[in-house]
């Protein structure tokens, strides 16, 4: 959570500030479940409210939020393979709250907030590994931070988060090989903080909060590209905000989370073919301002704020089912 010591009073909370006094770290102990965590290398830069993208088996972490004074330009990367991170050329602005995704061998940053101003941008950014280097792209209709992105069939969305002026619905569509924005349904519930990611074909946006997160949402939503129309699904059990969301094994996996009691262990899971959700093994380090990637069979969940607001740790753990 970005926030309370800015001037953005749609997400002003004091409580969300360190130095603002005593906060719990997390809301409860992680509980147990199925599947598996492990500990795995630390990222370099702690850090939250990241953007985190999968690409070519690696895992890229960029941006975030190192404190009112941290640093937001970092590009780390981590392979799996070896459970090592490399430093890559920084980003060309310091963003937190931004969205990642990776397609067509580029990992895309999309919105966030300019963290010299706090203010949400509508900047897109992409970068070449094999260049190590970034290309400004074509910006958003819509200025915003904390919003969700998801990709289908080559095409980024980018779905609701916080603007200039309070939540937005705003779900915009983006062509990378058009370098072309447009706009598509919005979504019903505005939010920010949410969890997005695409399974079968069909976008999910889970969670969220609106306006501060003693406001948290179970809501989710459904949008499908081919009929631009959205639709209502199962709510997630856990009402919480500055999630991760990404898929395995077929499922949609929301984890993390805040709220004004701390911080979330909690471990979701949505199944399509059923229509419910299920509790997986908590999180050791429950953490907000979280991303998720998926590569082969094992989720990745580095870095993250341990407790509500500012803050951030190395902390980086997997889960396996």
């Amino acid at each position: 959570m970005r926030a309370a010591c800015t001037v953005l009073a749609v997400l002003a909370i004091v409580a969300g500030c360190d130095g603002g006094g005593a906060r719990p770290a997390a809301v409860r102990p992680p509980a147990p479940g199925p599947g598996q965590w492990s500990t795995r290398a630390d990222i370099p830069t702690p850090r939250s409210e990241v953007g985190v993208a999968v690409l070519d088996g690696r895992v890229y972490v960029v941006g975030g939020f190192g404190g009112f004074d941290g640093r937001s330009q970092a590009n780390e990367v981590y392979d799996a393979a070896t459970d090592r991170w490399q430093a890559r050329a920084e980003l060309p602005l310091a963003l937190d709250h931004p969205g990642a995704t990776a397609v067509g061998g580029r990992v895309y940053v999309v919105g966030g907030f300019d963290s010299r101003s706090g203010t949400p941008v509508a900047d897109v950014w992409a970068y070449d590994p094999a260049a190590d280097a970034w290309t400004r792209r074509a910006p958003m209709p819509t200025a915003r931070a904390a919003l969700g992105i998801a990709m289908v069939g080559g095409v980024i969305y980018a779905v609701g988060g916080v603007g200039r002026d309070g939540d937005v619905t705003a779900n915009e569509a983006y062509d990378p090989a058009a370098d072309s924005w447009v706009r598509r349904a919005p979504m019903p519930t505005a939010r920010d903080h949410l969890g997005v990611a695409a399974l079968g074909g069909v976008v999910h946006a889970v969670g969220g909060r609106f306006r501060s997160y003693t406001n948290n949402s179970g809501v989710h939503e459904v949008y499908d590209p081919a009929t631009d129309r959205w639709s209502a699904a199962a709510p997630m059990p856990t009402a919480r905000s500055g999630v991760a969301a990404a898929v395995l094994g077929g499922r949609l996996f929301v984890l993390g989370g805040e709220s004004d009691r701390g911080t979330f262990p909690e471990n979701e899971a949505y199944d399509p073919a059923t229509g419910t959700w299920n509790a997986f093994a908590g999180m050791p380090t429950p953490r907000h301002g979280i991303g998720a990637a998926v590569v082969g069979d094992v989720l990745y969940v580095p870095s993250g704020g341990p407790r509500p607001g500012a803050s951030q740790t190395a902390r980086h753990e997997a889960f396996r089912l």
